[in-house]
């Protein structure tokens, strides 16, 4: 404990770590009787998983069905097929981001109006919530000018919405309610 060197001597004591205790015999076994464990390394049963992998490798050559749940092994170079493909759809995905990054205004966004002070965000959404079932639960605090749930582009919902009220001491009053009982 920090502090503790200014201490005296006789409350030093109590800060002084007790002496180990003496050890003694299991009460419930008999040590004449113990049995050793054979505990051995990894090494056998990794090379019967190789020759497994191997084998499945020929029967899955040699048949066509395969059980459910079971993965197809595939070659090394269509291993590294895959990984290519992969690695290119990675590659897109991170160019169609930059260029929608890029083309994204929030000021030319006609769905993004509205009063930022007197805007409130909901988060954590269930996906059948609606925006009437927003406004009825939120209307209680204050007159509401609009509410905005956002979707993607095949129109489920995002998980998050925007409530924009008529007066900014409304959205606060919504806000004491909506943080958690922590704060």
């Amino acid at each position: 404990m920090p502090g503790t060197h200014l201490l005296p001597p006789n409350l030093l004591k109590l800060f002084a770590p007790r002496p180990p205790l003496p050890y003694s015999r299991p009460v419930d076994r008999d040590i004449d009787r113990v049995r050793n464990k054979n505990v051995a390394g990894v090494g056998q049963i990794l090379a019967r998983l190789k020759e497994e992998t191997t084998d499945n490798l020929f029967n899955a050559a040699n048949a066509d069905t395969m059980e459910e749940g079971e993965e197809p092994v595939f070659t090394h170079a269509e291993e590294t097929k895959r990984a290519i493909r992969r690695e290119q759809r990675k590659a897109r995905k991170g160019d169609e981001f930059k260029v929608a990054k890029e083309n994204y205004k929030p000021a030319d966004d006609p769905e993004a109006v509205g009063d930022p002070y007197k805007t409130l965000f909901i988060s954590r959404l269930h996906k059948s919530a609606t925006e009437t079932d927003l406004r009825r639960e939120f209307e209680g605090y204050g007159t509401i000018e609009r509410v905005r749930i956002v979707r993607d582009k095949k129109g489920r919902s995002r998980g998050y919405a925007f409530i924009v009220y008529e007066r900014e001491r409304d959205m606060k009053g919504a806000t004491v309610f909506s943080l958690p009982d922590d704060h």
